[in-house]
């Protein structure tokens, strides 16, 4: 669906409790996603991260439908991506 976020992330991660705490302030949604309850979603970061499991990674559906998957970006990456 466009202008949406899915976050891949783990209870322990701080960059992910960080990034959560930008989005949430500028009141951009997201569906979080733990990999360590979720071995689909685990094997999905693993292939976009050469392997690691690398969080938080984010799919961002634009605006506009387009995709891309981003490995700890920035507030404004994310704002970017979902304006593309």
């Amino acid at each position: 669906m466009p202008g949406t976020v899915t976050m891949y992330s783990t209870t322990w991660c701080g960059y992910c409790q960080r990034l959560k705490k930008q989005m949430d302030r500028e009141g951009i949604g997201y569906n979080e996603v733990n990999i360590e309850h979720d071995p689909e979603s685990a094997a999905f970061v693993e292939k976009a991260n050469g392997g690691n499991q690398t969080v938080p990674t984010l799919l961002v559906v634009s605006d506009s439908g387009a995709e891309s998957v981003m490995t700890n970006p920035s507030l404004a990456q994310v704002k970017q991506a979902i304006a593309a």
